[in-house]
C-alpha cells in the first residue's frame, strides 16, 4: 500500500494536469528505507510528448545524487498518461528500474476526471495496490 500526503498527491496532480497534453514525471523522495514519501521533485519530459516520457539524464543524475546526498531514495516514479487509463504501458514496465518504488500513474485524459493509481512494478511484473491518501502528519502516526 502507499500511504501518500494529500499535499502531495495534489502537487503531483497538478503537475500532470499543467503539462497535458504532454506527459508529466517526476519523484517523491523520502528516507532510505521508510516507504514515506515526503519530498516532492518536479522534473522535465524530455521527450516532451503526448505519448512518451522521459527523465532527462542529466536531471537524472543531479535529482538522484541530490537525494543520495541527503539519505533519500525515490519512493515514488510518477508521470501521466493524457489520452489512456492510469495503468503501466510495456515501455513503462520496461523503464521500470526501481523495484522498491511506487510507480504512480495519472490519467488527464477526461478533464473534469483524474485517475490517481499506484503500482508496483517488479521483473516486469505489474502489481497494483491500494492508495491510501492521508492529512499532513498522520503517516507519521502510522509507522
Amino acid at each position: 500500500m502507499l500511504m501518500i500526503e494529500r499535499a502531495i498527491v495534489d502537487q503531483i496532480i497538478a503537475h500532470a494536469r499543467a503539462d497535458h497534453p504532454d506527459e508529466a514525471c517526476g519523484v517523491v523522495a523520502g528516507p532510505i528505507g521508510s516507504d514515506r514519501p515526503t519530498r516532492f521533485v518536479r522534473m522535465a519530459n524530455a521527450e516532451r510528448s503526448p505519448t512518451f516520457y522521459r527523465f532527462d539524464s542529466m536531471e537524472q543524475f543531479q535529482v538522484w545524487k541530490e537525494m543520495d546526498d541527503r539519505d533519500e531514495e525515490p519512493v515514488v516514479i510518477y508521470h501521466s498518461h493524457t489520452a489512456t487509463e492510469a495503468y503501466p504501458s510495456r515501455t513503462d514496465v520496461s523503464y521500470a528500474s526501481e523495484p522498491n518504488a511506487h510507480y504512480v500513474l495519472v490519467s488527464t485524459r477526461e478533464a473534469d476526471e483524474t485517475e490517481f493509481r499506484s503500482y508496483r512494478i517488479v521483473d516486469g511484473e505489474i502489481t497494483e495496490e491500494e492508495v491510501s491518501i492521508v492529512e499532513a502528519g498522520e503517516s507519521d502516526s502510522v509507522n
